[in-house]
């Protein structure tokens, strides 16, 4: 992973949506390490939501984040094991118009390296709606740690080769 400094760093508007029955804005810590490094990668914090585990109110939420133009990324945390009231990927993915299938098959592969075998138990996804980035990450501190630092901050920098999100941003709606 390199970085090249001939290219200028170009800031995104990111926005945070934290999937939690129970978390608040004093104890979000996963939502708050994202918002830690984000703004910490020179990246702007355009908002920062926690919904509920409800289908309908994630998809909403997003749904207005991806209609909104001044929202390049939207980045969730929590919702994305197997119990029963895990659903952001169900609430999430109908609203991709494609799936970035590598990047739960990368983050699965680093988790590996630290939780082991329960690395299974993560169903991270990621996907493009309407020329919005979409990364959902598990709700641990840790998972946001490791999507953050090993895949998410290279692919939203310009400079980072050999290739990006960023550079592709302007193809996205081609046709």
């Amino acid at each position: 992973m390199t970085a090249t400094k001939e290219i200028e760093f170009q800031p995104l508007s990111i926005a945070i949506m934290t999937v939690s029955d129970s978390r608040t804005e004093k104890n979000d810590t996963s939502g708050n390490i994202l918002i830690e490094r984000l703004t910490t990668a020179g990246h702007h914090l355009y908002e920062k939501k926690i919904v509920t585990d409800d289908i309908y109110q994630m998809r909403a939420v997003v749904s207005a984040w991806i209609a909104n133009p001044d929202i390049q990324v939207v980045i969730t945390t929590g919702g994305t094991g197997l119990t029963g009231r895990d659903v952001a990927p169900e609430a999430i993915k109908p609203l991709y118009d494609k799936e970035i299938e590598g990047f739960g098959e990368l983050f699965r592969n680093i988790s590996y390296d630290f939780i082991k075998t329960s690395t299974i138990q993560s169903r991270a996804v990621a996907g493009l709606a309407n020329g919005t980035i979409i990364f959902s990450l598990p709700g641990s501190p840790g998972a946001c740690k490791d999507g953050w630092d090993h895949i998410i901050q290279h692919q939203l920098d310009i400079r980072h080769r050999p290739c990006n999100l960023v550079e592709i941003m302007p193809r996205f709606f081609e046709k």
